[in-house]
């Protein structure tokens, strides 16, 4: 038999380790998002591959990301993708059929695919990369690099949804990129959590969370929203829903909300969920091209 050939040096995965923290269900809403609006990519796709960037201490929201991505397309596999070691061995007891975990980073490694002829783990694109509470540690300054990294690894079509949520996953604020950059902003709460809009300015992501302030559309987007729910607040009796949903059409008429072939409309009103156009939110004086988004 030929001799194998030498294997490469083995690169140290780029990023740095997160608290880990995680809970069961607590990217519940962002999970039910991501298969309503990318379900059908995944089912036109001869290699529907997800990832879970960054899973954490315990490997939960990856077996339920491949749970409710399996409901919209059951050939979806899950890579979860881990930069702490002992966090991957402690995961690998749970891998099945279609669930896997590596260890990585921002270079999204991933197993070689499936099939007689299987890609090389370098080749192989996702479809979807999911990154929840990942760069909340990080500075503002360090998003935009990250966000072009993980686009590059996308396959055509993909989808890169980043944000952030609470601990137990009421609240939720997250962005949504395609490889041509960011598309969408989308804000998910627990209706009967909640006392006003802007108490989800806490969750908002990395590239948002330092802008709300004076002057940043972010800032004046969520004073809109206060706004309008406190006019809504004779819809109160009728129950929180119905005042959301009348909160979001007043919304409407000032600022740039996305139709359902990009996650809002009024089915994912009713959610407890509202979906912004970036380019209404992007901060003023970021001038990247990784924030000028579509």
């Amino acid at each position: 038999m030929p001799a194998r050939p030498p294997s490469s040096p083995r690169r140290r995965p780029l990023g740095t380790v997160t608290r880990g923290t995680t809970n069961p269900n607590r990217l519940r809403r962002m999970d039910r998002w991501i298969a309503a609006v990318h379900g059908p990519v995944l089912r036109r796709s001869a290699d529907p591959v997800a990832v879970d960037l960054g899973y954490g201490a315990a490997p939960w929201t990856a077996v339920e990301l491949l749970r409710r991505l399996r409901a919209a397309e059951p050939r979806t596999e899950v890579v979860g993708v881990e930069i702490e070691p002992a966090r991957v061995a402690a995961a690998l007891p749970y891998e099945e059929d279609g669930l896997s975990f590596v260890h990585g980073g921002f270079e999204i490694p991933l197993p070689p695919g499936p099939g007689p002829d299987p890609r090389s783990p370098d080749g192989r694109r996702p479809l979807l990369i999911r990154a929840a509470n990942v760069l909340r540690q990080y500075d503002e300054s360090e998003v935009a690099a990250v966000w072009t990294r993980l686009r590059a690894r996308l396959a055509p079509g993909g989808l890169l949804v980043e944000g952030t949520c609470d601990e137990i996953g009421r609240r939720h604020v997250w962005v949504a990129l395609g490889t041509e950059g960011p598309r969408t902003v989308t804000f998910a709460t627990r209706l009967g959590s909640l006392d006003r809009p802007s108490d989800l300015a806490e969750r908002l992501p990395k590239a948002l969370i330092h802008r709300n302030v004076p002057g940043e559309p972010v800032h004046a987007f969520l004073r809109d929203f206060d706004r309008a729910w406190a006019a809504a607040a004779p819809y109160a009796s009728l129950g929180a829903r119905q005042r959301w949903i009348r909160t979001v059409e007043d919304l409407s008429a000032d600022w740039p909300l996305a139709g359902p072939a990009a996650g809002g409309g009024r089915s994912r009103w009713r959610q407890g969920e509202v979906t912004v156009e970036w380019s209404a939110l992007a901060p003023n004086s970021n001038e990247t091209d990784a924030f000028k988004g579509t």
